[in-house]
Parts: C-alpha cells; structure tokens; sequence
C-alpha cells in the first residue's frame, strides 16, 4: 500500500477528534442531538483549520445509520456503516464537494442544483458542499439564491470559505456562520506530539515547538511541515535540523542583537547581522523572531507576577526585560513588526535589517540619565536666609533690616537691548535679590511692625528659608495661578539686519531644512567677531550640537565661514519675530482695505451685510 501523508491519515473523522474547535463542535453537537438543524452552513476560517473536515463529519452524522444498521441522526458517527465509510472515501452519492476555485460559473452551479430535485438514494439527506465559495461569479451567486433560501427538506448546504468579506450578504444572511479559528501553537504542538508518538518518530520538545510556530495556526500545514520534517532528518526529529530545515534563526542571534541594542551597541548590532548574512539566515524570520521575544518582555515588565514559561529562554527573556525601558522595548517591537514591510523595499534585505535595528539607537536617548544629574548639580541650591532682628533706631517706621545671602557666581550678562526700569527685589529661579533693591512694601493688611519686641536678641532657632509672599510686580498671593510672562516685543537692532538676510538667503535656496531652519528662524544675532557668531536662542531644545552643525556648514557654503556660539536667553530680534510682524502688517493692510472698499461699504450698509472674522487672508508677494 503507498504511503498516505499525515495530514490525510490523521483527518478527523468525528467531532470528538477536532482538535481547536471546541466552539463549533459544541454548537453542531448540541443542534445534532436536539433536531435543530440548520438547512446552509458556511464555514469561514484560514486555510488547514478543518472546513472540509467538519463538513464531512456533519455528512456523516446527518446519514449515520450505526453499526447495526438502525441509527438515526446523530452527533457521534458510527463510522463503520456504509455510509460513513463511503463519506470517509468520498465515493457517498449522496454527498458532493465542488470545488469553486475552478467551478465558478452559472453553469456550474444550475448543474449542481439540477441534482437538488431528486430525493437522496442511499442517504436520509443530499449534502452539497461547495468549498472556496467565495470565488463564485456573481451570476453564480444570483443562481443559487432562491435554492439556498428555501431547499427542499432532504437538502442541507454547506459552504466554505476563507474569506467571508467576498461573500454576498444576501448569501450570509441564509446561513448559519460558524468561523474556526488559528489553533495556538501549544495546541498544534501536542497534537503533533500525538501523531509521531502513533507513528513511532522520535522527536524533542524544542523541534515541536518550531514546527508549531511555523504553522502560523494551521494544523494541516503543521502535519505537512513534520512530514517534511522526518524526511529531512531521516526519521527522526532534532532542533538542528528543523530549524535548518525551516531557516529559522537561533534564539541565541535573536538574544544577543536585543541585550546589543539594550546596551547601546551598536558595533555589536552590525556584527550580528553580517553573521545571519553569512550563515544564509532569513533577516523576515529575524524581525519575526524579535517580535515574538519583544512581546514576551513587555508582557513580562507589565505583568512582573506572570507565570513562568517553560521556554528555556524564559531567564533570558526575563534579564532583558529588566535591561531594556519599557518605552523603548515598545518602540523596538514597532519597528521590527513594521520594519518586515521595508526588507522588500531594499535591495538588500541585510542591509535594510540593519537599518531598522540602528533606527532604535537614532531615537534612543542618549545619556539622560547624566544630562540630568548635571542640571542637578547646576541648579543653584535655595539659600536660607536666618532671621535677624534689626537695631532700634529713633525713625517711627525703620527700614527692615535683611541678610544677603552668599553670592553665587553671577553668569555673563547679555548685551543690553533696551533700557531696562527701576530695579525691583523679585523672586528668582537663578539666585536672590541684589542687595541694592528694594524691599516690597509689606501688605496692609498686616500688623504693623514694631521695633521695641525686636531690640532684644532673638532666641537661637534653626534657619527659615525666605519665601516671597507675592509674584513680581504686582499684589497677590502665592498660591494664585501666575499669568504666562508676555513676548518680548520686536526691537529691531543692526545685528538683526544682518542675520535677517542672511536666514532669508538661506531659505530661498532651500539650503536649510526642519531644525537647522527652525534653529535659524528663531535666534537672534548678538554679536559678531572675527571668524565667530554668537547667537541667543530661548529654547534649549534648539541648541542642538548636530543642528548647529549643519547651520553652520550651510553658512560656510553661503559664503559665511565663522564659527556658531548659541547661549540661551531672551530674544527681541529674530527673522521669525520680523516675518511674523510683516505678516501682522500686511492683514492690517488688506483688512484696512477691504473696509475701505465702496462696493463692501454698501453690501454693510444696504443689507446689514458683515465680514467674516479670519476670512480675509494677505498674501506675501515679496517672496520670502
């Protein structure tokens, strides 16, 4: 007898044999049993989930007529009667499969229900089953509507598809939708652990486990894969081989390019890759693999108590978890589940796997953790300021007498850029008051003060930090919400002339782009010295190394060559602030004119007409 593949010696041949579907079996067994029989069925699932299986067992429940020749409808075939032995050979008159990938049209299918006509002849009922329905021509579709909505009562139809979305609703709404679903891979696996043990093959855990991955949730493609399998390995099944057998990458390439890129490696990274290129390992099964251990890391650092995989890669999978940041294990799973789409776009599928790993190193940040601690050490700390009393002296209302605290090293003040008014002691982030300011009026609503108590010298207690009781300039208390500091208005300076053309020249040749255009909209020109510029921006976040780079090579190309000094501090001449104010003036402009137009002065007058606020819109016709 010649060998019959595994996926055809171990089909199911009763629902108590499914394996992954408890939910359809449950719902055919019940109806079975109690006489609800449904007459269209339509099973929609991925390939090798058991479609044509379950309409085989349902043809042989439906015409069972048990092992002494007595039986009725049943959910549990006897399946040694005639009837069942022909389903199971698929020589049963009474039931018939049509394939619709390649029996699609009109004629087909009148063909078949020409045969709807006739009562069964061996069995209780005729079963039609028309797999890939959904490849049916719309003619085919429209011919079988009247049939399928109401058949004779010896008809049952069943059909098949995998995808259900082709199907006309007119056609899903007389049938009764059952969906069988991906089987997991731990089900596949057992099942398969099943089948070789019948079949005498000797096999390890970890080769079950790559068999079952590969299945993608269909058990047919599983037994086939072990076929091959045994084949490959010559009767017996090891983790070399089938993984050799399948391409599939170590875990231990998959690991180590993860703990690389938790390190910031990048050396590494590259390293790792130009071995899977040598060794011919597939860079899809790599980003594939990633994922599946991604995953597995992030369920772990949201879920820490989640019980313990028998994966012997779960240590390994739980160190990494602990290495890599939440964040970034969610932004490397992004990229490895989205990068498989760009390896086809490349030609290199190396080279592009090598490119989407380093894209996690492009936006991880970069030495955080010390660009913090040092703006910790920067940040002045508060400086208590003890209570003195102050000397009795023969004025009504003395001047209350205060300690300076230590000075702290001043910072290089800006160049002035407009007179600056009456000094006044306010609270400050970047140290306190100078000595020479004076001091806020204290409230009305205060006691007075009086001198006599504070003459004798105050008892000694620990320091008491001073804190402002109002925000500058003007009365309130502290716990009130500080209004936003208002934008330095525009105050137009030489230096600005001349950074304002040389930005503008800059743009109009399209030399500068993204940061390094914003970097430059948005300084100001302080100064100018030979073979170096000093800039002032307001945000630190566009005192970039690289931005300023690239500004300052686009310079030197523009016939600029100097040196860029970005400090951070308040602007009042930036292009952006001046382009800014031109477009102010040019809708100041054209709104003066629209109102000053005779036609739209009557349209307001005659019929109460009025503009729209934001409608008008000035154009530039300068060309910046």
């Amino acid at each position: 007898m010649s060998y019959v593949v595994l996926a055809r010696k171990y089909r199911p041949r009763s629902f108590a044999e499914m394996v992954g579907q408890g939910h359809v079996v449950q719902a055919l067994t019940n109806a079975l049993t109690t006489g609800r029989l449904h007459h269209a069925y339509l099973f929609t699932g991925t390939r090798g989930v058991g479609k044509t299986t379950v309409s085989r067992i349902l043809a042989k429940s439906l015409n069972c007529l048990g092992a002494d020749g007595q039986g009725g409808v049943t959910a549990e075939p006897c399946g040694v009667c005639q009837a069942c032995t022909d389903i199971d050979a698929g020589r049963f008159v009474d039931y018939t499969e049509l394939d619709a990938a390649s029996n699609r049209g009109v004629d087909e299918v009148q063909g078949l229900l020409e045969q709807a006509v006739y009562k069964p002849v061996q069995g209780r009922f005729k079963v039609f089953m028309i797999d890939e329905v959904h490849m049916l021509t719309n003619t085919a579709f429209n011919a079988m509507l009247k049939t399928l909505e109401e058949p004779p009562e010896y008809l049952k139809f069943v059909l098949a598809t995998t995808d259900p979305q082709k199907v006309p609703v007119t056609v899903l709404s007389r049938c009764l939708q059952f969906n069988l679903r991906p089987m997991a891979p731990e089900t596949v696996a057992s099942h398969l652990q099943q089948v070789l043990q019948a079949e005498s093959v000797a096999a390890d855990a970890a080769s079950l486990r790559l068999l079952a991955r590969a299945a993608r949730g269909s058990m047919r493609d599983a037994l086939s894969l072990t076929d091959q399998a045994i084949a490959f390995g010559g009767g017996s099944l090891q983790e070399a081989g089938v993984r050799q057998m399948l391409g599939a990458v170590d875990s231990a390439p998959v690991l180590g390019l993860i703990d690389a890129l938790a390190r910031a490696d990048g050396a590494a990274v590259v390293d790792t890759v130009n071995a899977l290129r040598t060794q011919g390992l597939s860079a899809a099964g790599t980003l594939e693999d990633m994922t599946a251990v991604l995953q597995r890391m992030a369920v772990l650092q949201a879920v820490p108590d989640a019980p313990a995989s028998d994966d012997p890669d779960a240590p390994e999978v739980a160190r990494l978890a602990q290495a890599l940041a939440p964040d970034e294990t969610h932004l490397l799973y992004s990229l490895c589940l989205h990068g498989r789409a760009e390896l086809g776009l490349a030609p290199d599928e190396y080279a592009a796997l090598t490119m989407i790993l380093l894209r996690l190193l492009a936006f991880k940040p970069s030495g955080t953790a010390e660009k913090k601690s040092l703006k910790t050490a920067e940040a002045p700390a508060p400086v208590a300021s003890p209570v003195v009393a102050p000397a009795p002296t023969p004025a009504p209302v003395p001047a209350p007498v205060r300690t300076s605290p230590p000075s702290l090293p001043p910072s290089p003040p800006p160049p002035p850029l407009a007179p600056a008014p009456a000094p006044v002691a306010t609270r400050s982030d970047d140290g306190p008051p100078p000595d020479d300011a004076p001091w806020p009026e204290p409230d009305d609503d205060g006691p007075p003060w009086d001198p006599e108590p504070e003459a004798a010298p105050a008892p000694a207690r620990p320091p008491i930090m001073r804190i402002p009781v109002r925000d500058p300039g003007e009365p309130g208390r502290l716990d009130q919400p500080r209004a936003a500091a208002p934008e330095a208005p525009l105050q137009i300076t030489p230096e600005g002339d001349v950074w304002f053309e040389v930005v503008m020249q800059l743009v109009r040749a399209e030399a500068i782009s993204a940061l390094v255009r914003e970097l430059a909209l948005q300084s100001q020109l302080v100064a100018r010295d030979e073979g170096q510029w000093l800039l002032r921006v307001e945000r630190e976040s566009l005192n970039q190394g690289n931005t300023r780079e690239r500004l300052s090579a686009a310079l030197q190309a523009a016939g600029h060559p100097v040196r860029l000094v970005v400090e951070i501090g308040p602007v009042v001449d930036a292009p952006a602030r001046r382009l800014a104010a031109q477009a102010r003036e040019r809708q100041q402009q054209a709104e003066a004119q629209i109102m000053a137009d005779p036609f739209v002065q009557a349209m307001m007058r005659d019929f109460g007409g009025r503009i729209v606020p934001g409608s008008i819109k000035a154009v530039d016709t300068s060309g910046r």
